[in-house]
This record gives C-alpha cells, structure tokens and sequence, in this order.
C-alpha cells in the first residue's frame, strides 16, 4: 500500500500535487491525522482522491457504495462530490477507524449522506441484494481485505446499474504482483483478480498508475 503514486521521482510528485490537487481544508485535515495512526499506509492518496471525485461528477452519481472506509477519506470525497440528495453506502469492520471517519463526515456536514455498515461487507452486500438492491448504485469503490477482492466485485456488479462504475485499489500493490517471486497469499490473490478482470467482458477496463494501482471496470 502506499500514500502516493508509485514511480514518481519526489520532485515530480510534489510537482504533480501542486498543480493538480485542490485537496479542502477538512480533506487534509484528516489525510494529515490518518498520517500518524499506526496503519495510515492505508489512506488512499490524495491524486487519487480527487480522481474519485471526478468520475462522480462525471457519472451524476447520486448513490454510491464502499467497500472499505478505515478513517473516512474516500467516503468523505465522494460524499462531498455528490449533489445534496446523494447517498453513500459504507461498509467497514472497524468501529474504532471508522469513529475517525465519523467525526469529520459530521465537521464537513455530509454525515446524513453516509449509511455506515459495521460488519462483515460481505454480509451487507449481499443484505443489500436481497433488500431489491440490485442496478440501483452509480458507483462503487472496494478498497478492503484482498482475499475478498473478487466477492465484493461480484457484487458490487449486480448492485452497480448498467453503465455504472466500479474501482478498486491497490491493484499494483507496491509493485510486488510483477515481482514472480513475492508469492504470499495476498498478493497471489490480487494477481488473479487482475487476470480475472483482463478477462471479464462484462466490464470495459482501465487499470490506472496512480497511487497503488487503480482499476476501473465500467459495466455493460
């Protein structure tokens, strides 16, 4: 995992995030807090944040799903890129991370926007299934455990409508799914999902370098 785009020479990066990111004041409040907690690998960049933000607005989401929050910054992007009535449905485990997320969903206003599921994710996707659920989200982002990656994307495509976005990070994973030496199960977990998806014609596909790796698979 990492907080930045991968292959950028730091002069570069930093060049990139000055005049590109218009990152508010709340976002880096909490990028910067997530920062020092002991797992803050795991906050999304804040390039790729904004890219979020964007294929939103691009789309007209007004309800959106995700599959991983920790402390909120993903979910506090979107939230604030939809429209007033939008809608985003979060699955976490963690009451504690999530707690972070909490409180600055309720500095920036958007709390009432964001659904918040503490539980396994998969037992709410599939709870949101049954509920009738399914072709009703614009959008949906998994950034959870990477042993589940291909649960959650086969769901995450029947709830997602036609036309409809779904991203998923992490896809590069530092570099070590091209490494044929690194062959954890996590890692070999990943690598199949990417070959999965290269595969899958139900989806068009653009597997971005930004951050950690991003895929985008847009359905039919």
């Amino acid at each position: 995992m990492t907080t930045q785009t991968l292959g950028l020479e730091a002069n570069v990066y930093e060049y990139l995030l000055s005049v590109s990111v218009r990152e508010s004041e709340i976002l880096t409040q909490l990028r910067q807090e997530t920062a020092q907690h002991p797992m803050g690998r795991m906050q999304i960049a804040p390039e790729q944040g904004q890219l979020l933000a964007l294929l939103v607005k691009l789309l007209g989401a007004k309800k959106t799903l995700e599959i991983g929050v920790f402390t909120g910054y993903s979910s506090l992007v979107v939230a604030l890129a939809l429209p007033p009535t939008g809608k985003v449905v979060a699955c976490d485990i963690s009451e504690e991370f999530t707690a972070i997320a909490r409180r600055y969903w309720q500095q920036a206003g958007v709390a009432e926007k964001i659904n918040l599921h503490i539980g396994p994710a998969m037992d709410t996707l599939d709870q949101l299934l049954a509920d009738g659920e399914a072709a009703t989200f614009d959008f949906a982002f998994i950034d959870a455990d990477k042993s589940n990656y291909d649960g959650y994307y086969e769901r995450s495509l029947q709830l997602v409508r036609p036309g409809g976005l779904i991203a998923i990070d992490n896809v590069l994973w530092s570099g070590r799914v091209a490494d044929p030496q690194v062959q954890d199960n996590r890692t070999r977990k990943i690598r199949a999902f990417n070959q999965k998806l290269h595969q899958d014609s139900r989806v068009n596909l653009s597997l971005i370098p930004i951050a950690d790796g991003l895929t985008l698979a847009r359905k039919h």
